[in-house]
């Protein structure tokens, strides 16, 4: 059974040294520090380290829960990620320790929190998807092949190439050209010719 501990700072100009003395203080034996490292979770290396290296009876202290997670969803999902593996947890200056009974309520709440939390960001989202197409604007991937390149691929197809490959021509698989093909037909007038550029 260990006690780790993980710090961070957000900027290289801060310092670590009262979150050090303080998880010390606390019986840390093993620190993990992110220096530098703000929210996004692809810089917090040492984070990950410390959530692997963690096992069933060990413990997790941080200074601060905003040292651990940038939002509320987040560390709702670690510290209840650390609790169903067996690891317990404290965080010194919320005075929280998830394995007393206090503690489990505490993280009860969090989590409500962080669900409503969640559910806000997606409400806002949504709106706002909805206000940029009011105003035109189009959400999705953009079309692997335009209306020239289906022009193009018609007329590989009158000199005779085979479907497959006049698809790799033009750089696409052949569902995708046959799934283009069938479109540019249903959207075509009757008796409209599409042309072949001239040589």
């Amino acid at each position: 059974m260990t006690v780790y501990a993980y710090a961070r700072v957000s900027t290289p100009d801060q310092h670590l040294d009262g979150q050090l003395m303080a998880l010390r203080n606390a019986g840390c034996e093993r620190i993990f520090q992110d220096h530098g490292a703000g929210g996004l979770s692809s810089k917090r290396v040492q984070l990950q380290a410390v959530l692997e290296a963690v096992q069933p009876g060990d413990t997790l202290i941080v200074w601060r829960l905003d040292r651990l997670a940038r939002s509320m969803f987040e560390l709702v999902n670690i510290v209840m990620d650390l609790h169903e593996r067996g690891v317990a947890f404290r965080s010194l200056c919320e005075h929280i320790d998830v394995n007393s009974a206090f503690g489990e309520l505490v993280l009860h709440i969090l989590s409500a929190i962080a669900h409503f939390e969640r559910a806000l960001i997606v409400e806002r989202t949504v709106a706002g998807m909805q206000a940029a197409r009011a105003r035109g604007v189009q959400f999705g991937r953009r079309p692997v092949m335009d209306s020239e390149a289906v022009q193009e691929a018609q007329c590989l197809l009158r000199e005779g190439l085979s479907v497959e490959e006049a698809a790799g021509e033009m750089g696409v698989g052949r569902s995708t050209l046959y799934r283009y093909m069938a479109g540019a037909r249903q959207s075509d007038k009757p008796g409209k010719l599409v042309g072949c550029p001239q040589a």
